[in-house]
């Protein structure tokens, strides 16, 4: 007769069969093996890794290999066929890679590499200012509910009712001139930060605040009350830490949308303004000339789908990763 295995499981640090001891794994490490098996979100990680070093590093690249993006080229440019350049798919050559756009012979590689850090500044300082907002808002009126709640939720609905995109046309057109103090380029992106992040913190706030309420009902958060742990305690050292997760995640969700909307303001002529190179006021410049020089329209439009694409590969791959129910 056989003997009756026994199934009671190892603890950590104990010997497994083989006399190894079986190493304990903590929730980060878990998270990482399972985004590693994600292998598009894996390949979206590297994608935003490398736009993110473009972007932090454009000023120093564009000095290295002598690019200046406002630099104009008209010599390239063929005047008898009303300006489009030289040669086959936009006039690419080992001098400009990318060709040139047929409105004054820049360089197209320049001006995309100019356009990432701008772009980029602007979805993430619009990001940080929504995260923000909406956690600090949101935590608080899961956790104390009541009048507290339903203050904060109608404030949301309100926000949430404003037609975000008329609304933000109509700011960002009013302030071209000047305000505050600024002028060009630092008053352009700091509208834009505004703008974009102040209006979409209702979007974190709901989600922070679904996710607090059930968190509120953990024993961790009655075990704090009962060894005397006020709310502010409980909110930041309690829930907070809990919340990393879902705001890491939604996030890498936002930064894109942002980006598509910092890209829709400055194609609509009311977001980053010429000569600055941006994504979406390079295809406003292409609309007079996509029919005889595409690929003037397509550079900006690729960038763009590169980027958004990658963010939402990598926000779906933390979101898997970072959910236990998922697997």
């Amino acid at each position: 007769m056989s003997t009756p295995t026994d199934t009671t499981p190892a603890a950590p640090g104990a010997a497994a069969p083989g006399g190894t001891p079986i190493e304990g794994r903590s929730l980060g490490r878990i998270a990482w093996q399972r985004f590693k098996r994600d292998k598009a979100a894996v390949a979206g990680g590297i994608v935003v890794i490398l736009l993110v070093l473009l972007a932090v590093l454009a000023k120093p690249i564009e000095s290295a290999f002598g690019l200046d993006p406002n630099a104009q080229n008209t010599d390239l440019l063929n005047a008898d066929l009303g300006g489009i350049p030289n040669g086959s798919f936009g006039g690419m050559s080992t001098s400009h890679l990318l060709g040139v756009d047929p409105e004054l012979g820049r360089d197209l590689l320049s001006r995309i590499i100019e356009g990432s850090w701008v772009s980029l500044l602007v979805a993430f300082g619009a990001t940080v200012l929504s995260n923000t907002i909406g956690t600090v808002l949101g935590v608080v009126a899961g956790y104390y509910g009541g009048w507290v709640d339903t203050a904060i939720s109608r404030v949301m609905d309100t926000f949430l009712a404003f037609p975000l995109l008329l609304f933000a046309i109509s700011i960002s057109a009013s302030l071209q001139g000047g305000a505050f103090g600024m002028h060009g380029l630092p008053l352009h992106i700091s509208v834009l930060i505004f703008v974009i992040g102040f209006f979409n913190w209702p979007y974190m706030g709901r989600i922070v605040r679904g996710q607090t309420l059930s968190l509120r009902e953990r024993e961790f958060v009655f075990a704090a009350r009962s060894l005397g742990a006020r709310g502010p305690f409980i909110l930041f050292k309690e829930l907070l830490p809990n919340l990393v997760g879902p705001i890491l995640v939604y996030s890498t969700l936002l930064i894109p949308t942002n980006i598509l909307f910092e890209a829709g303001l400055s194609f609509l002529g009311v977001g980053i303004q010429p000569p600055q190179a941006s994504w979406g006021g390079m295809m406003n410049d292409a609309i007079h000339y996509y029919q005889v020089d595409p690929e003037y329209l397509v550079v900006p439009g690729l960038a763009i789908f590169v980027t958004v694409l990658a963010f939402n590969l990598l926000g779906d791959g933390l979101r898997d990763a970072l959910d236990p129910r998922s697997n």
